[in-house]
């Protein structure tokens, strides 16, 4: 029996005859809309499959995408890097973290530069990887930096069941796991004088498959239901972002307004019920949470539940950790870019002030950032 190549899981859904031949189909359909169609991609990964194989070319006039929060590293605000950078340079303490979030500035600086200065920062690919950290390190304090959407949420969960059981008290956690429903929610209906989201426009929203594998797409039932605006739960392959768009532009079309489920083959109305349970074990809700460029959102984030607060960084450390809200910078419009207000080739220091290597908004840092899918498939933009 030949063996079955990685590669052939993947091509089908980036076959461009397969590709073209849906936006032929959106185009007929769309013919039939009224007006214009805003479309939300709430993720980063569905902005940089919409840029990388040009799906805005390939798409009516009549069908716009409206870049969404993006990802954890976009949306982290620089008094929580502060809160990273602080503790990295208490004697005694490991700080371990996750991807793109050593590059991200806070008012400081970023991570990269506590290290250049001595601090020890490790980079880590899954968080169970800080508990070989903290059994090498037993005279050092390991804290764990943690970020994510409801995706990574569990891994940070059992990262924490493990050194309980392993009784590893050298081993704490600052946590900064955001919740997706709670935002979406804020950029339909807020009218705080910071956010401002009620100058923005959305229809409808892309909603990222990989949070819906672990929440459920149950999540989202709240936005047909109380807002009028229908969600699908698409993949990340160009031929998913593509049948999600279809799927829309039908439901507008004919009258609908649901929530439906593009990525069928991972995500399940529930979702994984047992990694909710571990989840809901050690972590609830904050009552508010500041996302960069959105404000205050409240119950958008989770925090370590009291009976763990002795693992928890952010109480062990309070007294050298500042509360005070940093500003960004005065030239950059990510938090217009993070609401759906502005694409980045709007924004003034874009692609010349603000570049991959020298970035002044965390949309540039991240490698799921808007602004960093615009500058790397910038020949792209247009049409």
């Amino acid at each position: 029996m030949r063996k079955l190549q990685l590669k052939e899981l993947y091509e089908r859904f980036r076959d461009p005859a397969t590709i073209k031949a849906l936006a032929k189909l959106i185009e007929k359909e769309a013919r039939s809309l009224e007006e214009p169609l805003n479309i939300m991609e709430v993720c980063g990964g569905h902005t940089h499959t919409i840029m990388k194989y040009g799906l805005k070319q390939l798409l009516p006039d009549s069908i716009r995408f409206v870049h969404g929060p993006g990802c954890p590293v976009c949306i982290m605000p620089k008094e929580r890097i502060d809160h990273a950078y602080i503790l990295s340079k208490e004697e005694g303490v490991i700080l371990a973290t996750l991807g793109d979030m050593i590059k991200v500035p806070g008012s400081r600086g970023s991570l990269q530069k506590a290290r250049r200065e001595g601090a020890d920062i490790r980079f880590v690919y899954s968080p169970l990887d800080v508990l070989k950290i903290a059994r090498e390190n037993p005279d050092k304090k390991v804290i764990f930096f943690a970020i994510g959407f409801e995706t990574t949420t569990p891994m940070s969960a059992a990262l924490l069941e493990h050194a309980i059981k392993e009784g590893l008290e050298n081993l704490l956690l600052h946590v900064n796991h955001v919740t997706v429903p709670e935002v979406m929610q804020e950029l339909i209906d807020s009218r705080d004088e910071h956010i401002d989201s009620y100058n923005n426009k959305i229809d409808a929203f892309i909603g990222p498959s990989h949070v819906s594998v672990i929440a459920g797409a149950k999540i989202y039932r709240r936005f047909p239901q109380r807002y009028g605006r229908p969600v699908v739960v698409s993949g990340f392959e160009p031929v998913d972002v593509m049948e999600g768009v279809l799927m829309l532009v039908r439901q507008f079309v004919e009258g609908r307004c649901e929530l439906e489920i593009q990525y069928r083959r991972s995500v399940t109305m529930e979702g994984n019920t047992s990694a909710q349970k571990m989840i809901d074990r050690y972590f609830c809700k904050r009552e508010l949470f500041k996302w960069r460029g959105l404000g205050n959102i409240p119950h958008s984030a989770l925090r370590l539940r009291d009976e763990y607060a002795r693992y928890d960084a952010e109480r062990v450390y309070a007294d050298i950790l500042p509360l005070e809200e940093i500003e960004d910078h005065k030239l950059c419009i990510c938090g217009d870019i993070l609401r759906g207000m502005a694409e980045p080739t709007e924004c003034m220091v874009f692609g010349t002030a603000c570049k991959p290597s020298n970035p002044l908004g965390s949309c540039m840092v991240s490698s799921e950032g808007a602004c960093a899918a615009y500058y790397k498939y910038g020949d792209l933009i247009g049409g």
